[in-house]
């Protein structure tokens, strides 16, 4: 019985996720074809899509310390175990970033259309579509906006705490001197696995670490910072005092006996 709620809830996800979208697409789709038309499309996202999901599904916000002032174009990273990631990570700016996600989503219909025009995509099996992502993020920092990355490397493994980081991210931030901002979200791997064996309602504890500036990095430093991240990361997770993430783990490794 359990087993069907839980296929029921993420079911749910599917329907609440794509709701705001299809009825929202023609005037998303309207200001993604305006000059600085995707500030309005952000806005929508934070203040209406992402809310209507977490709420909708059971979830509250807890943030945890302080984030820095708004405004300051930054590199946002943050650990990635979850579908839930996405609405949570729009309720923690209200200056807009543009996320750097894989080119594959495209095809999602609707999401796809607007996805591919708001986002920054990138084919990691194309050294040539790697490369653009660099030239595609000039633009938005430019503009003003900030960039997400998730940069964890096969973060569908369900087993491991914190899969080891892609320098993609990092590499960005040095050569565009832009300060990396660590966020750590505690409870989605429990809460909302990317499958269906466990999950529940409550709170998602959410954490922002040390900004970091880049200003007198340079490539030398890239490989460093990556590592200073991912461990800073790992810590957060393994000294959280209601171990969420090690829980989530020890079940699924009770689910593969």
């Amino acid at each position: 019985m359990k087993k069907i709620f839980l296929v029921l809830w993420r079911i749910w996800f599917y329907i609440l996720s794509t709701i705001p979208v299809v009825i929202l697409f023609i005037p998303l789709a309207l200001l993604l074809s305006i000059p600085n038309g995707y500030r309005n499309l952000y806005w929508i996202a934070r203040n209406i899509w992402a809310p209507f999901v977490l709420f909708g599904m059971g979830f509250w916000i807890k943030r945890l310390n302080t984030f820095p002032q708004e405004g300051k174009s930054l590199m946002l990273v943050a650990n990635h175990s979850s579908y839930i990631d996405i609405m949570l990570m729009f309720r923690m700016r209200k200056t807009p970033f543009v996320f750097v996600g894989k080119k594959e989503l495209i095809k999602i219909p609707f999401f796809g259309y607007l996805y591919k025009r708001a986002a920054i995509t990138v084919d990691r099996s194309s050294l040539k579509s790697r490369q653009q992502v660099y030239e595609s993020a000039q633009k938005v920092i430019l503009k003003g906006y900030s960039i997400c990355i998730f940069p964890e490397k096969d973060y569908l493994e369900e087993q491991v705490l914190l899969n080891p980081f892609k320098k993609g991210a990092f590499k960005l931030a040095i050569e565009h001197k832009l300060s990396v901002l660590p966020i750590v979200f505690y409870d989605c791997k429990r809460k909302f696995p990317w499958h269906t064996h466990f999950g529940y309602c409550g709170f998602l504890r959410v954490k922002v670490l040390n900004l970091i500036e880049t200003k007198e990095m340079s490539e030398k430093n890239i490989i460093p910072l990556t590592l200073k991240i991912y461990n800073q990361i790992t810590n957060e997770l393994v000294n959280d005092p209601k171990q969420e993430s090690i829980k989530a783990i020890r079940l699924w490794e009770t689910i593969k006996q």
